[in-house]
Protein backbone atom coordinates (compact mmCIF):
# COMPACT_ATOMS: atom_id res chain seq x y z
CA UNK A 1 0.00 0.00 0.00
CA UNK A 2 1.77 3.06 -0.91
CA UNK A 3 2.01 6.40 0.90
CA UNK A 4 -1.43 8.42 0.57
CA UNK A 5 -1.11 11.54 -0.98
CA UNK A 6 -1.08 14.71 0.80
CA UNK A 7 -4.93 15.56 0.67
CA UNK A 8 -5.81 11.90 1.78
CA UNK A 9 -3.13 12.59 4.91
CA UNK A 10 -4.47 15.67 5.85
CA UNK A 11 -8.27 14.16 5.52
CA UNK A 12 -7.20 10.78 7.45
CA UNK A 13 -6.05 14.00 10.11
CA UNK A 14 -9.58 15.43 10.43
CA UNK A 15 -11.13 12.03 10.32
CA UNK A 16 -8.86 11.38 13.65
CA UNK A 17 -9.85 14.18 15.44
CA UNK A 18 -13.60 14.04 14.88
CA UNK A 19 -13.99 11.00 15.09
CA UNK A 20 -14.04 10.66 18.79
CA UNK A 21 -16.91 13.49 19.14
CA UNK A 22 -18.96 12.83 16.05
CA UNK A 23 -20.52 9.87 14.10
CA UNK A 24 -18.88 8.82 10.40
CA UNK A 25 -22.11 10.47 9.41
CA UNK A 26 -21.92 13.56 10.99
CA UNK A 27 -18.48 13.48 10.14
CA UNK A 28 -19.18 13.49 6.73
CA UNK A 29 -22.46 16.11 7.05
CA UNK A 30 -19.42 18.66 8.13
CA UNK A 31 -16.93 17.98 5.70
CA UNK A 32 -19.14 18.45 2.48
CA UNK A 33 -21.01 21.51 4.20
CA UNK A 34 -18.55 23.54 6.51
CA UNK A 35 -16.09 25.93 4.30
CA UNK A 36 -13.37 24.92 7.15
CA UNK A 37 -13.35 21.44 5.51
CA UNK A 38 -13.58 22.57 1.51
CA UNK A 39 -10.15 22.44 0.64
CA UNK A 40 -10.73 18.76 0.28
CA UNK A 41 -13.39 16.58 -1.96
CA UNK A 42 -15.74 13.95 -0.66
CA UNK A 43 -13.93 11.82 -2.56
CA UNK A 44 -10.63 12.51 -0.86
CA UNK A 45 -12.26 12.09 2.48
CA UNK A 46 -13.92 8.71 1.71
CA UNK A 47 -10.49 7.95 0.56
CA UNK A 48 -8.99 8.82 3.73
CA UNK A 49 -11.76 6.70 5.60
CA UNK A 50 -10.94 3.64 3.88
CA UNK A 51 -7.08 4.23 4.27
CA UNK A 52 -7.80 4.70 8.31
CA UNK A 53 -9.76 1.58 8.02
CA UNK A 54 -7.29 -0.48 6.27
CA UNK A 55 -4.12 1.21 8.81
CA UNK A 56 -6.52 -0.41 11.70
CA UNK A 57 -6.82 3.58 12.50
CA UNK A 58 -10.13 3.26 13.61
CA UNK A 59 -10.19 0.56 15.82
CA UNK A 60 -6.19 1.96 17.19
CA UNK A 61 -6.59 2.15 21.25
CA UNK A 62 -3.50 4.64 21.32
CA UNK A 63 -5.25 7.71 21.93
CA UNK A 64 -2.90 8.86 23.73
CA UNK A 65 -0.41 9.38 21.11
CA UNK A 66 -1.09 12.26 19.23
CA UNK A 67 -3.21 12.29 15.51
CA UNK A 68 -0.47 13.43 13.13
CA UNK A 69 1.65 10.75 15.06
CA UNK A 70 -0.97 7.76 14.63
CA UNK A 71 -0.97 8.89 10.90
CA UNK A 72 2.75 9.50 10.45
CA UNK A 73 3.63 5.71 11.71
CA UNK A 74 0.68 4.28 9.80
CA UNK A 75 2.22 5.78 6.56
CA UNK A 76 5.39 4.89 7.46
CA UNK A 77 4.42 1.09 7.93
CA UNK A 78 2.25 0.94 5.34
CA UNK A 79 4.69 2.10 2.67
CA UNK A 80 6.21 -0.72 0.18
CA UNK A 81 9.28 1.72 0.31
CA UNK A 82 12.43 -0.97 0.16
CA UNK A 83 14.57 1.34 2.64
CA UNK A 84 12.50 0.71 5.63
CA UNK A 85 13.24 -3.07 6.07
CA UNK A 86 17.14 -1.58 6.42
CA UNK A 87 16.32 1.50 8.59
CA UNK A 88 18.95 0.19 10.91
CA UNK A 89 21.25 1.08 8.33
CA UNK A 90 20.34 2.97 5.99
CA UNK A 91 18.48 6.14 8.14
CA UNK A 92 20.61 6.02 11.28
CA UNK A 93 20.49 10.03 11.62
CA UNK A 94 17.63 12.36 10.75
CA UNK A 95 19.62 13.93 7.92
CA UNK A 96 19.18 10.57 5.92
CA UNK A 97 15.70 10.20 6.21
CA UNK A 98 14.27 9.57 3.02
CA UNK A 99 12.20 11.77 1.15
CA UNK A 100 8.95 10.53 1.08
CA UNK A 101 9.28 10.29 4.92
CA UNK A 102 10.48 13.92 5.28
CA UNK A 103 6.95 14.40 2.65
CA UNK A 104 5.14 13.20 5.82
CA UNK A 105 6.71 14.98 8.08
CA UNK A 106 6.90 18.00 6.81
CA UNK A 107 2.99 17.96 6.17
CA UNK A 108 1.98 16.65 9.68
CA UNK A 109 4.11 19.11 11.35
CA UNK A 110 7.23 16.97 12.63
CA UNK A 111 10.63 17.79 12.32
CA UNK A 112 13.34 15.35 10.92
CA UNK A 113 14.66 14.77 14.37
CA UNK A 114 10.99 13.40 15.68
CA UNK A 115 9.75 11.76 12.29
CA UNK A 116 13.50 10.12 12.83
CA UNK A 117 12.78 8.98 16.06
CA UNK A 118 9.39 7.38 15.47
CA UNK A 119 11.10 5.49 12.40
CA UNK A 120 13.94 3.90 15.27
CA UNK A 121 11.01 3.12 17.39
CA UNK A 122 8.59 1.77 14.64
CA UNK A 123 11.75 0.03 13.03
CA UNK A 124 12.65 -1.86 16.25
CA UNK A 125 8.86 -3.43 16.99
CA UNK A 126 8.75 -4.53 13.56
CA UNK A 127 11.77 -6.02 13.16
CA UNK A 128 11.49 -7.58 16.83
CA UNK A 129 7.92 -9.07 15.80
CA UNK A 130 9.58 -10.19 12.66
CA UNK A 131 12.80 -12.12 13.90
CA UNK A 132 9.81 -14.00 16.37
CA UNK A 133 8.32 -15.48 13.52
CA UNK A 134 11.37 -16.11 11.24
CA UNK A 135 13.36 -17.43 14.30
CA UNK A 136 10.31 -19.72 15.17
CA UNK A 137 10.20 -21.10 11.44
CA UNK A 138 13.58 -21.38 11.21
CA UNK A 139 14.52 -23.88 14.07
CA UNK A 140 11.53 -25.69 13.12
CA UNK A 141 12.58 -26.35 9.64
CA UNK A 142 16.22 -27.16 10.83
CA UNK A 143 14.39 -29.90 13.13
CA UNK A 144 12.52 -31.30 10.28
CA UNK A 145 15.47 -31.51 7.95
CA UNK A 146 17.98 -33.50 10.77
CA UNK A 147 14.84 -35.36 11.91
CA UNK A 148 14.95 -36.95 8.45
CA UNK A 149 18.20 -36.97 7.36
CA UNK A 150 20.62 -37.54 10.18
CA UNK A 151 20.41 -40.59 12.03
CA UNK A 152 19.83 -39.55 15.45
CA UNK A 153 18.07 -38.07 18.43
CA UNK A 154 17.43 -34.45 17.93
CA UNK A 155 15.75 -32.90 20.30
CA UNK A 156 14.40 -29.09 20.01
CA UNK A 157 14.86 -28.04 23.74
CA UNK A 158 13.99 -24.36 23.03
CA UNK A 159 10.60 -25.62 22.43
CA UNK A 160 10.39 -26.61 26.29
CA UNK A 161 12.63 -23.55 27.69
CA UNK A 162 14.69 -20.88 26.89
CA UNK A 163 17.47 -21.56 29.45
CA UNK A 164 19.60 -23.89 27.69
CA UNK A 165 21.82 -21.45 25.51
CA UNK A 166 20.68 -23.45 22.17
CA UNK A 167 18.06 -24.31 20.21
CA UNK A 168 17.81 -27.92 19.19
CA UNK A 169 19.99 -31.09 20.51
CA UNK A 170 21.55 -33.73 18.31
CA UNK A 171 22.19 -36.53 20.51
CA UNK A 172 25.52 -38.30 18.71
CA UNK A 173 27.77 -40.69 19.97
CA UNK A 174 29.62 -39.78 22.05
CA UNK A 175 28.30 -36.22 22.59
CA UNK A 176 25.42 -34.69 21.89
CA UNK A 177 25.79 -31.16 19.03
CA UNK A 178 23.87 -28.10 20.45
CA UNK A 179 22.97 -26.21 17.72
CA UNK A 180 21.95 -22.00 18.67
CA UNK A 181 19.63 -21.66 15.25
CA UNK A 182 19.52 -17.97 13.87
CA UNK A 183 17.62 -17.33 10.82
CA UNK A 184 16.85 -14.60 7.99
CA UNK A 185 15.00 -13.77 5.15
CA UNK A 186 17.47 -11.46 3.67
CA UNK A 187 19.76 -12.79 0.81
CA UNK A 188 22.75 -9.56 1.01
CA UNK A 189 22.85 -9.92 5.43
CA UNK A 190 22.96 -11.85 8.13
CA UNK A 191 21.95 -10.03 11.46
CA UNK A 192 22.82 -12.21 14.48
CA UNK A 193 21.03 -10.86 17.78
CA UNK A 194 23.25 -12.84 20.31
CA UNK A 195 22.51 -12.87 23.92
CA UNK A 196 24.97 -12.98 26.83
CA UNK A 197 23.52 -16.35 27.91
CA UNK A 198 24.08 -17.85 24.17
CA UNK A 199 27.37 -16.55 24.55
CA UNK A 200 28.65 -17.70 27.75
CA UNK A 201 27.51 -21.39 26.63
CA UNK A 202 29.25 -21.52 23.20
CA UNK A 203 32.55 -20.27 25.76
CA UNK A 204 32.14 -23.20 28.19
CA UNK A 205 30.06 -25.97 25.74
CA UNK A 206 32.69 -26.89 23.16
CA UNK A 207 29.71 -28.84 21.26
CA UNK A 208 27.90 -25.47 21.13
CA UNK A 209 27.30 -24.66 17.44
CA UNK A 210 25.35 -20.86 15.94
CA UNK A 211 23.64 -22.47 13.05
CA UNK A 212 22.25 -19.67 10.38
CA UNK A 213 19.11 -20.54 7.92
CA UNK A 214 18.32 -18.89 5.55
CA UNK A 215 14.29 -18.93 4.27
CA UNK A 216 12.86 -17.76 1.56
CA UNK A 217 9.36 -15.89 1.90
CA UNK A 218 7.07 -18.91 2.24
CA UNK A 219 9.57 -19.95 5.33
CA UNK A 220 11.23 -22.64 3.26
CA UNK A 221 15.05 -22.87 4.15
CA UNK A 222 16.69 -21.80 0.93
CA UNK A 223 20.37 -21.92 2.32
CA UNK A 224 22.21 -23.29 6.07
CA UNK A 225 25.47 -21.93 7.34
CA UNK A 226 27.88 -22.23 10.49
CA UNK A 227 29.00 -19.04 11.76
CA UNK A 228 32.50 -19.99 13.27
CA UNK A 229 32.74 -20.16 17.25
CA UNK A 230 35.80 -17.89 16.79
CA UNK A 231 34.42 -15.14 14.35
CA UNK A 232 32.41 -14.80 17.23
CA UNK A 233 34.54 -14.08 20.65
CA UNK A 234 36.58 -12.17 18.40
CA UNK A 235 33.46 -9.57 17.35
CA UNK A 236 31.69 -9.53 20.83
CA UNK A 237 31.86 -6.61 22.67
CA UNK A 238 34.24 -6.51 25.63
CA UNK A 239 33.31 -5.78 29.34
CA UNK A 240 35.79 -3.24 30.22
CA UNK A 241 35.13 -2.80 33.83
CA UNK A 242 32.98 -4.49 36.11
CA UNK A 243 30.79 -1.85 36.42
CA UNK A 244 29.79 -2.27 32.97
CA UNK A 245 28.40 -5.25 31.12
CA UNK A 246 26.53 -5.81 27.63
CA UNK A 247 24.19 -8.79 27.84
CA UNK A 248 23.08 -8.41 23.90
CA UNK A 249 24.75 -7.33 21.22
CA UNK A 250 24.35 -7.46 17.05
CA UNK A 251 26.70 -9.07 14.90
CA UNK A 252 26.64 -8.89 11.13
CA UNK A 253 28.11 -11.69 9.58
CA UNK A 254 30.26 -11.53 6.77
CA UNK A 255 29.19 -14.17 3.72
CA UNK A 256 33.01 -14.90 3.85
CA UNK A 257 33.20 -16.40 7.12
CA UNK A 258 30.30 -18.62 6.88
CA UNK A 259 31.01 -22.26 6.49
CA UNK A 260 28.13 -23.93 4.33
CA UNK A 261 25.91 -26.79 6.08
CA UNK A 262 27.03 -28.38 9.24
CA UNK A 263 30.42 -29.30 9.10
CA UNK A 264 30.00 -30.91 12.52
CA UNK A 265 27.59 -33.35 11.87
CA UNK A 266 29.38 -34.56 8.37
CA UNK A 267 31.09 -37.84 9.95
CA UNK A 268 27.64 -39.03 10.97
CA UNK A 269 26.29 -41.64 8.35
CA UNK A 270 23.62 -40.49 6.33
CA UNK A 271 22.11 -41.77 2.75
CA UNK A 272 21.12 -38.81 0.72
CA UNK A 273 21.41 -36.05 3.23
CA UNK A 274 19.76 -32.76 2.04
CA UNK A 275 22.14 -30.59 0.34
CA UNK A 276 21.48 -27.93 2.51
CA UNK A 277 22.76 -29.71 5.47
CA UNK A 278 25.53 -30.57 3.31
CA UNK A 279 26.78 -27.85 2.63
CA UNK A 280 26.16 -28.13 -1.14
CA UNK A 281 23.80 -25.22 -1.30
CA UNK A 282 25.96 -22.36 -0.67
CA UNK A 283 25.04 -19.52 1.28
CA UNK A 284 22.15 -17.64 0.88
CA UNK A 285 21.00 -20.61 -1.90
Amino acid sequence: MAIPSDRILRAAVRWLELLPHSSPARCRALFTTHTDYSDITPTQYELAYVWLREAGLLRDPERSRSVELRVFSAAMSSSPAAWFADADILVREPSELPADALRVADLLGFSAEEAHGEIVAMWGKVDLERRQQVGAAGELALVKLLAKYVPARVDHVAAVSDGHGYDIAVHTAPLATHLEVKSTLRRGRLTIHLSRHEFETMRRDAQWLLVAVRLTSELVPAAIATVPSDWISANVPVDHTISGRWEACRLEAPPEVLQPGIPALAGIPADNCSALLTGEIRWPG
